[in-house]
């Protein structure tokens, strides 16, 4: 009975460490490029503060007519 419960987990796990393999091997998608003084299109990020990761996303056309500075800190949060 040992044995018949292994091979399940050792498949499982073997489908999730091969998952990520398999995204990378798909054709990335072309983006258009903007062009200086173009508007960039709408799109919702995931806000933080120093208090925790905001409840509803940030919108870019929440902030029309106004000056916006998009700051990345990819090792923010993390031990790196």
């Amino acid at each position: 009975m040992r044995a018949r419960l292994t091979v399940p987990l050792i498949a499982g796990a073997a489908l999730v460490a091969a998952a990520p393999l398999a995204r990378a091997q798909q054709p990335a998608t072309q983006l258009p490029t903007l062009e200086v003084g173009q508007a960039a299109p709408d799109f919702a990020l995931t806000g933080a503060t120093r208090f925790g990761v905001l409840k509803d996303p940030v919108r870019l056309s929440s902030f029309r007519g106004k000056t916006v500075v998009l700051a990345f800190f990819f090792k923010a949060r993390t031990r790196g």
